[in-house]
């Protein structure tokens, strides 16, 4: 009988667990949600109101980013597959955009871009990373996908 009750135990389990992973957006590795259109439409609306002004509505950035401005300041990388946005893992590029360039490459990095941690919800970032995420082409959102992959079991 005790046996019985551990093997449904089990059984549901992995019903449950099965019926989870099954869900949009879950088991997926990383955070960021770029299939799921609801985020995507909440994210691309963010953008236009917080980032574009920096980073350009086409997610092109600001010219010559990868060289420091007359205020010794790098400017706005785009988001686009010609950036480098997508060579961070979502964990990193969440902290960024929370926290800000500052807080997480340390020392006395200096960045024109501001900490959204008063500005933006957790959600709202993911959100808006989701978006970027999304506009992405399929082959670096897959080279994307393996870098969450890689944290992931780095844990």
């Amino acid at each position: 009988m005790r046996w019985g009750l551990i093997l449904a135990a089990i059984i549901a389990a992995g019903v449950g667990l099965w019926t989870v992973m099954a869900l949009p957006g879950v088991g997926e590795a990383g955070l960021l949600r770029p299939a799921d259109a609801a985020v995507v439409a909440q994210g691309q609306s963010l953008y236009a109101a917080n980032c574009a002004s920096c980073h350009g509505e086409n997610l092109k950035g600001q010219p010559d980013w990868r060289s420091p401005g007359p205020d010794g300041l790098m400017p706005a990388p785009p988001h686009d597959e010609s950036g480098h946005t997508w060579h961070h893992d979502d964990e990193t590029l969440f902290r960024l955009t929370k926290l800000g360039p500052a807080a997480v490459v340390g020392g006395d990095y200096e960045s024109a871009m501001p900490a959204y941690e008063d500005m933006l919800s957790d959600e709202e970032i993911v959100a808006v990373l989701s978006y970027i995420k999304s506009t992405w082409p399929e082959e670096i959102r897959t080279r994307h996908d393996s870098l969450n992959a890689a944290r992931a079991k780095s844990k």
